[in-house]
């Protein structure tokens, strides 16, 4: 680090649990981020200005006037605009240190597998099942951490599978694919604006965690907020040994 990072950074600096081989990882770093929406905004914003080196930001979608309302990372000057255009500038105001890899595309197949391998972590911040379990499998195949949020009305969501570990399970251990799950979204559902804020905040912390190797992260379980009362409740999630995904017999 240079003088000009070593200041910048230096309120991490200063934690024990961090110190400059922590900022370093995190300088090091290159993380994957599927979605630039609710979830997305503040997960990059926090990512960002916490000095993680690389962001691969994807999103296929542009900039739409009902995103305002959460999805903090875009403004109405950037209605019709691509997210992942909308949020290099915005990354790039907030911290020209981090490099920005836009991928203005539904990131899936060999492209998915590519940008999950060449990652230290990626970060699950998409809407829909189908996009999970591919991220899912992408990360159980090169053995990556993946930090899945999701939120909806006034509850949120949070868990990270830490596949590097052998006793950790994956996202489909938690939703098998392919079972009767209702799948709402926030454009029939609506959302409060400060759950995707929460969730995707905790994503970032979480996904720091995990780059540093600091503290206990949120593998093995599922942490629960329903915003209505401002609670929070952790589930324990155990790794299903018959999962077609990253069980033994797979």
């Amino acid at each position: 680090m240079n003088d000009d990072q070593l200041l910048r950074y230096s309120r991490h600096i200063l934690l024990p649990e961090i110190d400059v081989e922590g900022q370093q990882a995190l300088l090091d770093a290159r993380v994957l981020i599927v979605g630039a929406g609710g979830l997305g905004s503040p997960a990059a914003m926090y990512l960002a200005a916490a000095g993680v080196g690389t962001l691969a930001l994807a999103d296929h979608d542009t900039v739409d006037l009902t995103n305002l309302q959460r999805q903090i990372m875009h403004s109405a000057d950037m209605v019709g605009m691509p997210k992942v255009a909308s949020a290099q500038a915005t990354l790039h105001r907030l911290n020209p240190q981090t490099r920005l890899e836009p991928i203005q595309a539904r990131l899936e197949g060999e492209a998915l597998d590519a940008e999950v391998a060449r990652s230290d972590v990626v970060l699950d911040c998409t809407d829909n099942f189908a996009t999970r379990h591919a991220i899912n499998r992408a990360c159980v195949k090169h053995r990556k951490p993946l930090v899945s949020g999701a939120a909806i009305r006034f509850d949120g969501q949070v868990s990270v599978f830490d596949l590097r570990r052998p006793d950790s399970g994956c996202y489909h251990c938690l939703f098998p694919e392919g079972e009767d799950i209702d799948e709402v979204r926030c454009a029939v559902m609506g959302v409060f604006a400060p759950i995707v804020g929460i969730i995707g905040t905790t994503q970032a912390a979480e996904a720091l965690k995990v780059i540093i190797g600091c503290g206990r992260t949120l593998d093995g379980r599922l942490l629960l907020l329903d915003g209505l009362a401002m609670e929070w409740r952790s589930v324990a999630l155990g790794r299903d040994p018959g999962c077609s995904v990253c069980g033994a017999g797979r």
